[in-house]
């Protein structure tokens, strides 16, 4: 599996951690699930850009 580095305020990081204990899995987990649904939503609304940005998050997470 690949890792990839990213950068967010320190704020918006602490509401992941958070949100991940609260739901007792890693902040891994949330984050790659939250990209899961954010690239549904994508297809749905706005299929031709959505799915070139879909399949460039989906090589990512894979």
């Amino acid at each position: 599996m690949a890792r990839i580095l990213i950068s967010m305020k320190d704020a918006f990081l602490k509401s992941i951690d958070e949100m991940a204990q609260t739901e007792q899995r890693t902040r891994s987990e949330l984050i790659r699930e939250a990209l899961r649904a954010y690239i549904k939503k994508a297809r749905i609304n706005s299929p031709k850009k959505a799915q070139e940005n879909a399949n460039l998050l989906e090589n990512l997470l894979d």
